[in-house]
């Protein structure tokens, strides 16, 4: 991974966990979702007039893709209603990594070494961390139906990014294969919205508006980064470097939800992050 590529998934880092932490913070789940797949759908619509088309070959991928995202944006938006942002998004973001390396090794030829296993270790033992940290003692019961939407959530990330990482090398086109997953993604969710709240929707979407195309574009732009960074390095050390996003997802929480995430859950997310970075080194 160069140099160029690292900052570029950095970036795509900050971006994505700043899109997740608007669409939690509208707190009508379908509404935020709902702009922000319509947002991404007029995004790629505009880019797709001025970017190659992808390749025959990635179509089926691009079809796959964005069934995949659909499952993603609904058990994303399933877990942000049943759990805390700084819990929900670490659980789903560090469990994507773990299981992109499975399916990397399965489907891309891409087979992890010792470091790699290692790391998938020490993020699965961060992953318990953030996940159980302060149920013990609490006379909470554990969220387990939240848990599961956050890991299921990682599980359909890491279905996507894979199809996705193979798709996008057979398109010819990182910029058009982006442009046609944003627009066929973005029809369903909206689409749903539209049948279930007709004539009340527009009223509805009004007073979010800007920031639910603000989300958008950092969604587009997040992935977009990703999508152009896996044409030039491994699946699953840019699954791994992208998940550095915890992190700014931890601080999200704290800062801006005054979520009580505490020092041990920030430790255990430093973890997972310790974990991520053992696999990106073992590239």
């Amino acid at each position: 991974m160069t140099p160029l590529v690292c900052a570029a998934v950095l970036v795509a880092a900050v971006t994505h966990a700043s899109w997740n932490a608007i669409a939690h913070h509208i707190k009508d789940q379908l509404l935020s979702f709902t702009l922000i797949s319509g947002g991404g759908l007029l995004i790629g619509a505009v880019a797709a007039l001025f970017v190659p088309l992808p390749a025959a070959e990635a179509w089926p991928y691009l079809v796959l893709s964005a069934a995949l995202h659909v499952a993603y944006m609904l058990l994303l938006m399933r877990s942000f209603t049943l759990g805390d942002f700084g819990q929900m998004y670490p659980i789903a973001r560090g469990s994507a990594p773990l299981a992109v390396t499975v399916l990397a090794a399965l489907f891309a030829n891409e087979i992890p070494g010792g470091w790699q296993l290692t790391g998938v270790a020490v993020a699965c033992t961060g992953l318990v961390g953030v996940a159980l940290w302060g149920i013990r003692g609490s006379g909470r019961k554990p969220q387990w139906t939240a848990i599961g939407a956050a890991l299921a959530t990682g599980l359909a990330i890491a279905s996507y990014t894979t199809v996705d990482g193979l798709g996008v090398r057979a398109s010819g086109t990182s910029l058009g294969y982006i442009a046609w997953l944003m627009i066929l993604e973005g029809i369903s969710i909206p689409l749903y919205t539209l049948y279930r709240r007709r004539a009340r929707l527009a009223a509805q979407l009004k007073p979010y508006a800007v920031r639910g195309f603000c989300g958008a574009a950092l969604s587009v732009v997040a992935y977009g980064l990703v999508l152009w960074a896996q044409t030039r390095a491994p699946l699953a050390p840019i699954a791994a470097l992208r998940e550095s996003s915890i992190i700014v997802g931890a601080a999200i929480g704290s800062l801006f939800f005054k979520e009580r995430f505490g020092a041990p859950r920030i430790a255990a997310a430093g973890l997972m992050v310790v974990g991520i970075g053992l696999m990106l080194h073992a590239s």
